[in-house]
């Protein structure tokens, strides 16, 4: 399925590089404020935060095909429009890129019927994203996954670089190694491999003695680590 005419509500990071995205191969696409004055778009697709979906689906006028961005929000959301689908990109944002955000990314489409996928799936193909088909259910664990690799390496690096500062080493420094780990295909390493627990006492004691905000980030991730490793 294609859509010839998209309105997107909502000027947001998310939004901004959708928008820019269509346009770029060819869907006429118009970005719709508060108004919403979405004209007779063949597909609305909501831009908000997950917060605002709700509000937003139940004033538009059911007709067009309806779809939300978010990763951890059901489609009765969107509710009272039957036409629908969600298709949340696997990508992270800034309004000081385009387009080319989603080159290489991937996308979690929901649907509650074979031609709500269908939509969904198309939509995908439009933007230029790989695809998968998610069960409305498992949208809390499949966010908290997306969590764990986008939200909280963020607060892994900062900490890390935190500890750079703390003996004066460049924070940037960690940068080709964040890289190398997952061109490496994220194989462990380091000394809970090797059961090394005298180099992981040692870290502790020297984060409890310089930095011991960051001493229980660190036993939780070390005791994690261990888990999976096991």
């Amino acid at each position: 399925m294609t859509f010839e005419s998209i309105s997107v509500v909502g000027d947001g990071q998310v939004g901004r590089t959708l928008a820019a995205r269509l346009a770029e191969r060819g869907t006429a696409v118009r970005s719709v404020g508060r108004d919403l004055a979405v004209g007779d778009a063949d597909l609305v697709l909501l831009a908000v935060p997950d917060r605002a979906i709700a509000e937003v689906a139940q004033a538009l006028e059911p007709g067009p095909w309806v779809a939300h961005l978010s990763g951890a929000t059901t489609l009765a959301a969107l509710a009272p429009h039957t036409r629908r689908f969600s298709i949340h990109p696997l990508q992270t944002f800034t309004l000081e890129r385009g387009p080319e955000q989603l080159d290489g990314a991937w996308a979690a489409v929901s649907g509650e019927s074979g031609e709500a996928l269908e939509a969904g799936f198309g939509f995908a193909h439009a933007l230029g994203v790989h695809a998968f088909e998610l069960a409305d259910e498992d949208r809390p664990l499949y966010h908290a996954a997306a969590m764990f690799v986008a939200a909280f390496l963020v607060t892994i690096h900062d900490a890390a670089a935190e500890l750079f500062r703390a003996v004066g080493a460049p924070p940037e420094a960690l940068e080709p190694l964040l890289r190398r780990t997952i061109e490496n295909g994220f194989a462990p390493t380091g000394p809970h491999t090797r059961a090394d627990w005298a180099t992981i006492e040692g870290h502790l004691a020297a984060i409890r003695e310089r930095r011991p905000e960051l001493e229980p980030l660190y036993r939780a991730l070390s005791d994690a680590t261990m888990e999976l490793a096991r």
